[in-house]
C-alpha cells in the first residue's frame, strides 16, 4: 500500500506501477521493488496478451464500453467487478474454439481461452436456472390473483417466498461468474492481419532499407561519450533527484529536443494533422480501453495510489480518449491528430549497454500521431503513417530499416505494425526509433466510438427510428512521429566528427536560432 504525505498543508501522492503491454520493444519486464516516498510504490499487475489472422474474430473479440464503476471485490470469492463491460460474442468464440487457440498461440498470449469457456458455460446453467425460477415465481404471482381458499394462498405465498429466496441467490452468483467472465475474456487479443509473418521477433520481415551506414575515418564515440565531452547531459545529478534513468538535458540538447518536437510537428501539420497537447494523468479505465492492462505482473505503468489515474506511456491513450462514447458524423472523418506530450514507463528489468543513456528511460518527450477513420481506408492510413515516419528520418540523413513485425511481437491491441529501426553506430546496432499500428476497431469498441454514415437506410424506417443509417465503429491507428531521447542518440552518433563536434542536420537549424555545430566547450 503506498504512502501519503503531507508537507505543509500539501498531500504528495504516492505512485505505484501498473503494466502496459508490450505494444513496442520499447517495454520490458517488471522491477520488484516496493519503494515509499523518495521512491514510488510498484505494484504488479497481469499483462493480457495478444493474437492471430482470423477476421471473423473482430466481432467475437472486440468490446463496446459500456459504463464506468468503481473496482469491486466480492468478499466470498474475491471475484473483482469490472469496471466497464466489452460487448463478446462469447457463443463465437465456443463454436471457433480451435480459431480462436491458434490467434492466441501466434500472437504469443497468455490469455486462458479453457477458463472463458468453463465460465461461459457455467454462466449458461446458471442463467437457464434463472430464466426457470423467474417463471415459476411469475406463474404463482398469476394463481395469487384468482380467488382462493386460504389455506391454498397461504401455501402460494411460501412457495413464492422460497422462489424468491432461490432465484436471489443465482442472481447474485449469475453476477459474479460475468463479471469473473468479462475479466477473463477481455485478456484475448485483437485479430492479426493476413500478412503478418507468424512467429517471434526474428521472424518479422524487413519492408524497406533506406541509405547504408555512414563510414567514419576515426574511432567513433557513443552518445553518452559526445554528452559528457559536450556538456549536454547530466544523469548523476538525476539520479541522485529522482533515481536511476532520469536526466538533465543541458545547454544544446535542451535546444535540440525543442528543434525535434516543432520541426516534427510542423512537418506532420502539413500532412492534414491538428496538433494537441494531451493530459499525461489518464483515469486507469481509459488505458484498459486502449487495450493496455494497468493491473498485471508485468510493471510498466506508474499509477497514483490511492487514485484511478495512472501516468500515460504515449500520448496514444489520451488522444484515444478524446472521442470516447461519442458517435461521429461520417463527414468528420478522418481525424487526424499529432499530440506532444511526455511519457512515463518502468521500463522494468533493463539492463546492460544497449540501454544505457538516453536510450531507455523512465521520462521521455514524445510527437505521437493519431488517426481515426472508416473501417475500409485503415490499411491506407497505414501505409501514410508509415511513409511520414519515413520522410521524416530520411530528412534528418539517417540510415533505417522498416519492419514488419511478426505475430508474437504485436501489442495486444495491434492488428498490425511496423517498426522503424535506425542505425546507431555507438552503440554498433539498429535501435528501434519508431512504430506506426493498425488496430483496426479494437479500441474503439472499447472506446465507444462509433461513426454514422452519411448514406440513410434504404429499408423502411421502423416507426420512431427515422431513417437514419446504423453507426459503426471507427479504425484507430497509432504511431510515433519523433520519440525525443532516441532521436538524440542517433543523430549525435551519425552526426559526430574527428573533432568531437557534432553537426546539425538542415532542417532542424532553423529550429535552433541558425546553430550549424555543436562544439566541445572551452575549459
Amino acid at each position: 500500500m503506498g504512502l501519503q504525505c503531507y508537507f505543509g498543508g500539501t498531500t504528495i501522492q504516492t505512485l505505484k506501477l501498473a503494466a502496459i503491454p508490450a505494444s513496442s520493444r520499447f517495454i520490458l519486464k517488471p522491477i520488484s521493488k516496493t519503494l515509499v516516498l523518495n521512491s514510488f510504490s510498484r505494484h504488479n499487475y497481469v499483462n493480457c496478451p495478444q493474437r492471430n489472422p482470423f477476421k471473423l474474430l473482430v466481432r467475437a473479440l472486440s468490446a463496446t464500453a459500456v459504463q464506468t464503476a468503481p473496482i469491486t471485490e466480492s468478499l466470498d470469492n474475491k471475484v473483482v467487478k469490472p469496471q466497464w463491460k466489452a460487448a463478446i460474442d462469447f457463443k463465437w468464440i465456443r463454436d471457433n474454439k480451435d480459431a480462436v487457440a491458434l490467434n492466441i498461440k501466434n500472437r504469443n498470449s497468455n490469455a486462458n481461452l479453457e477458463l472463458v469457456l468453463e465460465l461461459y458455460e457455467k454462466m449458461l446453467a446458471v442463467q437457464k436456472e434463472v430464466e426457470r425460477l423467474r417463471a415459476e415465481r411469475n406463474a404463482v404471482a398469476n394463481k395469487m390473483k384468482g380467488k382462493l381458499e386460504i389455506s391454498e394462498r397461504q401455501k402460494l405465498i411460501e412457495e413464492g417466498k422460497n422462489l424468491k429466496e432461490g432465484l436471489a441467490t443465482l442472481e447474485e452468483d449469475l453476477v459474479k461468474l460475468t463479471d469473473e467472465l468479462q475479466l477473463e475474456a477481455q485478456c484475448i487479443p485483437n485479430l492479426t492481419h493476413p500478412l503478418v509473418p507468424i512467429g517471434g521477433e526474428d521472424s518479422s520481415t524487413v519492408r524497406k532499407i533506406v541509405c547504408t551506414p555512414r563510414n567514419f575515418g576515426f574511432p567513433v564515440k557513443d552518445h553518452l561519450q559526445l554528452g559528457k565531452e559536450l556538456d549536454l547531459f547530466d544523469f548523476d545529478a538525476a539520479a541522485e533527484v529522482s533515481g536511476s534513468k532520469f536526466y538533465y538535458l543541458k545547454n544544446e540538447a535542451v535546444m535540440l529536443e525543442m528543434a525535434l518536437v516543432n520541426w516534427t510537428l510542423s512537418e506532420v501539420m502539413k500532412k492534414g494533422f491538428t496538433p494537441l497537447t494531451t493530459p499525461e494523468l489518464v483515469r486507469s479505465s481509459v488505458v484498459e480501453k486502449c487495450g493496455f492492462q494497468p493491473r498485471g505482473d508485468n510493471t510498466q505503468v506508474y499509477s497514483i495510489e490511492g487514485s484511478d489515474q495512472c501516468l500515460i506511456g504515449t500520448a496514444e491513450i489520451p488522444v484515444g480518449g478524446i472521442h470516447m462514447d461519442a458517435i461521429l458524423a461520417e463527414t468528420q472523418l478522418p481525424l487526424k491528430y499529432v499530440a506532444f506530450s511526455h511519457c512515463f514507463r518502468t521500463e522494468a528489468g533493463a539492463a546492460g549497454t544497449a540501454t544505457r543513456g538516453l536510450y531507455r528511460v523512465h521520462q521521455f518527450s514524445k510527437v505521437e500521431m493519431f488517426v481515426l477513420c472508416r473501417p475500409e481506408e485503415s490499411e491506407s492510413y497505414h501505409e501514410e503513417l508509415i511513409k511520414i515516419e519515413e520522410d521524416l528520418f530520411s530528412a534528418l540523413g539517417l540510415h533505417y530499416k522498416t519492419l514488419d513485425m511478426a505475430s508474437g511481437d504485436l501489442g495486444a491491441p495491434a492488428y498490425r505494425k511496423f517498426d522503424v529501426e535506425a542505425w546507431m553506430p555507438g552503440l554498433g546496432r539498429y535501435g528501434e526509433i519508431s512504430s506506426a499500428s493498425n488496430c483496426i476497431d479494437y479500441q474503439s469498441r472499447r472506446l465507444g466510438i462509433r461513426y454514422r454514415p452519411s448514406e440513410p437506410t434504404p429499408a423502411p424506417p421502423k416507426k420512431g427510428k427515422g431513417s437514419l443509417a446504423p453507426t459503426q465503429f471507427v479504425h484507430t491507428l497509432n504511431a510515433t512521429a519523433c520519440a525525443v531521447p532516441r532521436m538524440i542518440v542517433c543523430l549525435l552518433e551519425n552526426y559526430q566528427q574527428e573533432d568531437g563536434s557534432v553537426i546539425i542536420p538542415g532542417p532542424l537549424r532553423a529550429f535552433m536560432g541558425g546553430l550549424e555545430l555543436i562544439t566541445p566547450k572551452s575549459t
